[in-house]
């Protein structure tokens, strides 16, 4: 990472956490962001994703001590009546923000489903401490996201608690289980002390879990693992295209006028090499019949690992932001999403299958993962298993541009029909809706 990268508000969150935690524990936090961000992690910054222009009665964590202290002391530290029992519906949403595509699949977009509802809704990063009080002052209903064991996330259940809210747990990636981890093939890709580290964290993302009422994941493998952990009720939510994207704008680029038949690869994050792998040799017999041909790599991805007979065929763009990753994704033909097996990759939903087909790109998935959920098979892309042959799958639409284009047409309308706002399956189950709204 480079130093220029560094902004005021990273300088202003050392110095928070310097007068919080002392210096040995700030310099932990420190190297450990260095690394993240070096491996594609990057945070954002938090919690001022969410303080901005609110003005609170609670400006620090003895505000709050205080309160509950005067509280106490008046005989009025209870609520008498649960607030579902005579207030309108309102979800406070208290979660770990600090990754872009999480905030917006599991955060944000939750918004347009609970308006259906006629509910309200708020959210905030679990460290800005006063915003998160504010927000379930007048809440109906807490919302947990992606969050573990720590002395913030116990005040913020202690409150709720106070409150008589009842409180939802929702995860999106199996971060409370030990074996996910320690079989994840990508892990390998990342320092020693990363594995390591997050094996170890595992535990306290399962305690948090399993001090909520009930619990919502992404997908349907994960829901099945998550009930490994927990005796809790696990609701299905699953990712979907919302507004924001459904209506973005992408460049009119002409794909025929790029040459060859382009096929992209996204690489959220390092390790994804593993899951190119199984299919490396059918993209190879691919780009082999024609040099026009292209792989658009789009993110993180280690060219090296490449047979060298076919990196002049390689294209790569680094992220640098969802309006310029769609416009790089909306000038390929087809977008191919191999997953290596194993129980975190099951567990994944299929958001990049909502990234191509908003921008009518044909998807090629594999059976691993929930992708396989949203692509019907030689309508709007393919559906290949481990002895599918990607290769001829993919010479069958670059010898019939006419079809991935159709295929990518009725991708897109499928996703505005069938996987936007709504409440019920197959975005999300019904008693759910009516739990977050009962």
């Amino acid at each position: 990472m480079h130093p220029r990268q560094i902004s005021p508000q990273h300088v202003q969150r050392f110095f928070y956490y310097l007068r919080r935690e002392g210096w040995r524990s700030t310099l932990r936090r420190t190297r450990f962001w260095f690394k993240l961000a070096n491996v594609g992690h990057r945070p954002s910054i938090a919690p001022e994703v969410t303080s901005g222009g609110l003005h609170t009665a609670f400006a620090a964590v003895d505000d709050i001590q205080s309160f509950w202290t005067e509280s106490a002391e008046k005989s009025a530290f209870q609520i008498a009546t649960p607030p579902v029992l005579h207030q309108k519906r309102k979800v406070a949403m208290i979660g770990d923000l600090n990754l872009p595509q999480c905030r917006k699949y599991r955060v944000e977009q939750i918004a347009e489903v609970l308006a259906e509802a006629g509910t309200e809704y708020a959210y905030s990063h679990y460290e800005d401490l006063p915003r998160c009080m504010d927000i379930m002052q007048d809440a109906t209903h807490l919302t947990l996201y992606r969050l573990r064991s720590h002395r913030d996330v116990s005040r913020h259940l202690y409150e709720a608690r106070r409150l008589r809210l009842p409180i939802l747990y929702d995860i999106d990636d199996p971060l409370f289980s030990v074996p996910a981890y320690a079989t994840y093939g990508n892990m390998d890709a990342l320092p020693g002390d990363f594995k390591t580290r997050f094996m170890a964290e595992a535990p306290g993302y399962a305690d948090v879990m399993n001090m909520a009422d009930v619990i919502s994941v992404s997908t349907p493998a994960l829901q099945d693992h998550a009930r490994e952990f927990t005796r809790r009720p696990v609701f299905l939510r699953r990712n979907f295209a919302d507004r924001a994207t459904l209506d973005a704008s992408t460049p009119d680029v002409p794909r025929a006028a790029q040459g060859g038949f382009r096929i992209c690869f996204a690489s959220g994050s390092h390790g994804h090499e593993v899951d190119f792998a199984v299919i490396e040799a059918d993209v190879m017999r691919f780009l082999a019949r024609d040099k026009l041909r292209k792989l658009v790599i789009l993110g993180h991805f280690d060219k090296t690992r490449l047979p060298p007979e076919i990196r002049d065929q390689v294209e790569t763009h680094p992220f640098s932001g969802y309006a310029d990753y769609l416009a790089h994704l909306a000038s390929c033909h087809a977008a191919i999403m191999p997953l290596a097996d194993d129980i975190f990759n099951r567990c994944k939903s299929g958001v990049r299958v909502i990234d191509a087909s908003s921008v009518g790109v044909p998807s090629l998935v594999g059976k691993v993962s929930d992708m396989a959920a949203l692509v019907d098979d030689g309508v709007t892309g393919r559906v290949l298993g481990t002895s599918g042959n990607w290769a001829a799958a993919l010479e069958d639409l670059a010898n019939d541009p006419k079809l991935a284009r159709k295929m990518g047409q009725t991708a897109r309308k499928q996703l505005e029909n069938r996987w936007s706002a709504r409440l019920d399956m197959p975005v999300i189950d019904p008693e759910m809706v009516r739990w977050m709204t009962a």
